[in-house]
């Protein structure tokens, strides 16, 4: 096993203070110094405001679509980037706001091209592994006859389509990962990430179940973004931060399904929630939002064999952790949900 500086690998997390990415530095920060990139176009200050006063955690500022020399920066100095170098990088930097989709999508198109470039340099320069985030939409949306997706299954996909900076773009991504492994030999990693809910989404996005927390608390009608046949995958935060942590460590060079197998109708979530705060608050539908389709159910056969992972937190513990949350950090809430 290799000795590094305090005893500590050297680890970048892209796009860390969104969702998924504050969890994986929590969980990472237990055991390794963290290097936390983000510029908060979806990912908020407030994710990683736990972690600020840890001295194995530095955030940094900054779009990986424009160069970063993390040499540079004087509060790595600790780190002794220069001699240690660094020793895994996670690239979870994209742009994630299916309100927002429209805004972003020439810095989605960045992220996932130029940006995913800009980090794949780096893993060359340091010789460290790769983890690309990539997502279940890679897969097009589920039909009557296809339901769960392999990792092997794939349908035609619009590459000129209003959603094609993000879908196109990850797929692109992990050809761009997938082809720097073959050239310059470096650890390639890609897990495609299915839904996935918790603490910290942020809040009137379009994402609804954490929408419906914080509505069902505030005895709002829960808005879901199409019918009532809606129904998804979902996965817990934490359980799936496990998954992508098992396969940065595992020897797997295909890309990987994370996600939960369950179908969930939205319809019962919702009622579930309302049920779990008392709440008086009504159900209604609105017109579905481009970038939320009704999208297939991962077969994670490969991660349980692989990987020896698979979502353990139900959807009740799930959701009644999401509630907490939400009724300790009421201000906080209050504040996200203005922006």
């Amino acid at each position: 096993m290799p000795t590094f500086i305090l005893g500590r690998k050297n680890i970048l997390v892209t796009g860390g203070a969104g969702f998924i990415g504050s969890f994986l530095c929590d969980r990472l920060v237990k055991e390794n110094n963290v290097i936390c990139v983000d510029n908060f176009v979806s990912g908020n200050q407030n994710n990683i405001e736990q972690l600020l006063r840890n001295s194995n955690f530095v955030f940094i500022k900054h779009d990986i679509s424009e160069p970063l020399d993390l040499e540079n920066y004087p509060e790595l100095e600790k780190f002794k980037i220069n001699i240690q170098g660094i020793q895994e990088i996670y690239n979870f930097a994209c742009p994630m706001s299916p309100k927002d989709f429209d805004k972003y999508r020439i810095e989605t198109a960045l992220a996932n091209s130029v940006g995913t470039a800009n980090m794949l340099e780096m893993a060359v320069k340091y010789k460290a592994k790769f983890l690309q985030a990539s997502t279940s939409t890679v897969y097009g949306s589920r039909t009557a006859e296809k339901k769960y997706f392999k990792e092997n299954d794939y349908q035609p996909v619009d590459p000129v389509s209003p959603r094609s900076c993000y879908d196109e773009g990850k797929r692109f991504a992990e050809s761009l990962a997938v082809t720097y492994r073959d050239v310059y030999n470096i650890d390639i990693k890609i897990v495609r990430i299915f839904r996935t809910y918790g603490p910290r989404v942020r809040l009137f996005a379009g994402e609804m179940v954490p929408d419906f927390v914080v509505q069902a608390l505030d005895n709002k009608d829960l808005i879901i973004y199409g019918d009532e046949k809606f129904s998804t995958s979902l996965c817990y935060v934490e359980d799936l931060v496990e998954g992508c942590i098992k396969a940065m460590a595992s020897s797997e060079k295909e890309p990987i399904n994370l996600g939960s197998p369950d179908d969930y109708s939205l319809v019962d979530v919702a009622k579930k929630i309302i049920e779990m705060t008392g709440s008086k608050s009504k159900i209604v539908f609105e017109p579905a939002l481009l970038f939320m389709s009704q999208l297939g159910l991962p077969d994670i056969g490969l991660a349980k064999e692989k990987l020896d992972w698979l979502p353990i937190t139900t959807l009740e513990t799930g959701l009644k952790k999401t509630i907490n949350y939400a009724k300790a950090h009421k201000v906080l809430v209050g504040v996200r949900s203005e922006e």
